[in-house]
């Protein structure tokens, strides 16, 4: 962490609680993390026993951020990122996949749960030239977002903004959208916005799985089709091949042909 403005609240942990699985500790714990606890565990099984393949996505959801920000460092020439609702520190996170392409690049994690607050300084640590911060703040509020995102980006240079699994979070579609517009008016041209999340109207079990989920006194996450994850680029220019599957969005020359997951991304550029 180079911003001594977003040093987490030492007191983060002992807000944690720990009677009632949280999304980001059971995302960790499908990808193999130790950031979790038994209740994340047991709601993480109960979910796989109904639907294996959520690990897949979860382990394709982190593929395709791998994937857009090297893009976005490689060819777009992007330096500043702000990623939003970024969950626990796992492997692959947004700083050292741009860090290790470009070490002058900047990064602003933002999520409100505090186990992540509480892991940010131990494990966010940025490269000598460029600069890494956490902001403790929620998706749902984009002014305080921008205004604390400001303190170690230059926004009035070309960012990339990553929603990842986190618009789900939002079950209003229209204030889904209303943040993606907000965030975005206050990036120049040039910036790029990328989203995935989990996809409705591919795989019935999915969908049985994730209601199961929502009624398990977790935070729930909402589904949607397609077209509705497509909105959220709406007025921006989708880079090739649009909203896709994750795995079937630039998929690494030479691998095997991917299949279709029930979680839709794309990457679009602000004109």
């Amino acid at each position: 962490m180079t911003d001594p403005t977003t040093t987490p609240d030492p007191t983060a942990l002992q807000k944690i609680d720990t009677s009632v699985p949280h999304s980001a500790r059971i995302w960790n714990y499908w990808l193999g993390g130790k950031d979790n606890y038994p209740v994340d565990e047991e709601a993480g099984d109960a979910y796989t026993a109904v639907f294996p393949g959520i690990v897949t996505i979860a382990r394709s959801s982190r593929a395709f951020l791998h994937r857009t920000i090297t893009y976005l460092v490689d060819e777009a020439g992007i330096r500043q990122f702000l990623d939003v609702g970024t969950g626990l520190p796992t492997a692959q996170n947004t700083h050292e996949v741009a860090q290790r392409l470009a070490p002058e690049s900047r990064i602003v994690y933002v999520d409100n749960d505090p186990m992540v607050l509480g892991h940010a300084r131990a494990l966010l640590y940025s490269s000598r030239e460029g600069a890494t911060a956490y902001v403790d703040a929620d998706v749902t509020d984009p002014d305080r977002i921008l205004a604390a995102a400001a303190k170690t980006l230059d926004l009035g240079r070309p960012t990339a903004l990553i929603l990842s699994n986190i618009l789900g979070h939002i079950p209003d579609r229209e204030q889904a959208r209303s943040v993606v517009t907000r965030l975005m008016d206050a990036l120049p041209a040039g910036s790029h916005l990328s989203v995935n999340d989990g996809s409705r109207g591919i795989d019935p079990v999915f969908e049985r799985a994730q209601n199961a989920y929502n009624d398990s006194g977790a935070v729930p996450y909402t589904l949607r089709t397609v077209d509705e994850i497509t909105t959220f680029f709406d007025g921006l220019e989708l880079i090739d091949p649009g909203v896709v599957p994750v795995t079937q969005w630039r998929p690494e020359p030479g691998a095997a042909a991917p299949g279709t997951v029930a979680e839709h991304g794309g990457l679009a550029r602000k004109a």
